[in-house]
């Protein structure tokens, strides 16, 4: 194996495995190894291999691998079954195989790009331990072009920088790094330097899946690079996901949903800036339209942070719920008719301009409820204005209060 550092070793994962196969899902990225791991996992332990991919196999194809696995086991020999793209099997497929690890007719060795937790049911990951595989590194990468020149018998036509090109065009992937150097060793002429190997062969395109894992890893980092103040990681991460082709708009959503859970009122300005950016990218649309997306990450990133607005919101959600239909109290009810009159709706309400200091401190939650203290501003950026005010209107109730109870 070249790379997977983490599951080799005279106590690794992996090792362990050769010893004593159990079924076990292999989740990682393209071109890392996972069918080379299984079938060396066979070849080890001396099981028979069978492989079938979840695209191209259906309900008959199960039926007749299990039936062989059946038969082997009867003649004392167990089945490693590999499945790639296992997580392409519909949960009833993936509830098929379940009597056959039971019983030992086969060790499952599936292989997928997906989280197992959201597309594998629970009834499978209960019976199979899980391995992730990371992508490989660039001493993972040598390691195969290395290997590549040996069987080919002469060196790829490169200079150092050119041979740096090609395993940044692999981009983690080992399998397009060996069709790199299969496709460079094609090439007449040479050594080939950084600039004449990205003219001659094409560039990796960069993994991502605009509706799987890579989705929603790469909007969580740029999400917590935002939170986390640092517009250098911010602008990095808007630009792999418009490198990949995720939708602008989606991206400007995301931004308007930073401003308002994580600046908050800290800033209310970011709020209106990210709907700029949004109504700019519309106006404009790609590339142009990207920057107004770049300048509202970076002021989004720089912006001073608060959540007092969110944390508020869901704790009266909350209580929201758990008062029920509780009504508001009378006398902050509009009487439009007799009969509303007569009931004390808006009896004893006191209109806040006729007040001192414009402010009457009224109760305005239900009555028989205890009032609520949600929103809790920091002391940065402009909440520390919304904590003065705050803490005004809290004396003036107070001071109400002890008027209203002075005989």
């Amino acid at each position: 194996m070249a790379g997977q550092a983490h599951l080799l070793g005279p106590d690794g994962a992996l090792t362990q495995l050769a010893r004593r196969p159990v079924s076990t899902i292999l989740w990682g990225p393209p071109g890392v190894g996972k069918t080379t791991i299984a079938r060396l996992l066979a070849a080890e332990s001396g099981l028979a291999f069978v492989q079938i991919s979840a695209i191209f196999s259906g309900v008959a194809d199960l039926r007749k691998v299990f039936d062989a696995a059946q038969l082997r086991l009867k003649q004392g020999r167990q089945t490693l079954l590999f499945v790639d793209e296992i997580h392409r099997f519909n949960k009833a497929q993936q509830d098929g195989f379940l009597p056959h690890m039971e019983d030992g007719a086969i060790v499952l060795i599936g292989a997928t790009t997906e989280n197992p937790s959201f597309e594998l049911n629970a009834a499978l990951l209960s019976r199979a331990q899980v391995l992730t595989l990371h992508r490989l590194d660039d001493a993972a990468l040598a390691v195969l072009l290395a290997r590549a020149e040996a069987e080919a018998g002469r060196p790829l036509p490169l200079t150092p920088e050119g041979r740096a090109a090609l395993v940044a065009m692999a981009d983690g992937d080992g399998r397009a790094a060996l069709n790199l150097a299969e496709a460079a060793l094609a090439l007449e002429g040479g050594p080939f330097g950084a600039a004449e190997l990205g003219a001659r062969l094409m560039r990796r395109a960069a993994l991502y899946d605009k509706t799987g894992d890579q989705h929603y890893n790469l909007i969580s980092a740029l999400h917590k690079s935002v939170r986390g103040s640092d517009p250098d990681a911010a602008l990095y991460w808007l630009a792999r996901m418009l490198a990949g082709g995720e939708d602008p708009r989606y991206l400007a959503r995301r931004l308007i949903r930073m401003a308002a859970e994580d600046i908050g009122l800290a800033d209310p300005d970011a709020l209106r800036l990210t709907l700029a950016a949004r109504d700019t990218y519309e106006a404009l649309g790609s590339p142009e339209g990207e920057l107004a997306l770049a300048e509202a990450v970076a002021y989004l990133a720089l912006a001073p942070k608060s959540n007092a607005v969110y944390a508020a919101f869901r704790a009266a959600q909350a209580a929201a719920k758990a008062t029920g239909a509780a009504p508001p109290p009378a006398h902050i009810l509009n009487a439009p008719t007799k009969l509303m009159r007569e009931q004390g709706f808006g009896a004893g309400y006191a209109y806040d301009h006729d007040a001192p200091d414009g402010f009457s401190g009224q109760n305005y939650f239900p009555d028989g409820m205890k009032r609520g203290v949600y929103y809790l501003p920091v002391d940065r950026g402009f909440e520390r204005e919304l904590r003065k005010r705050l803490d005004y209107f809290a004396k003036l109730r107070a001071r109400r209060r002890v008027e209203e109870q002075a005989p």
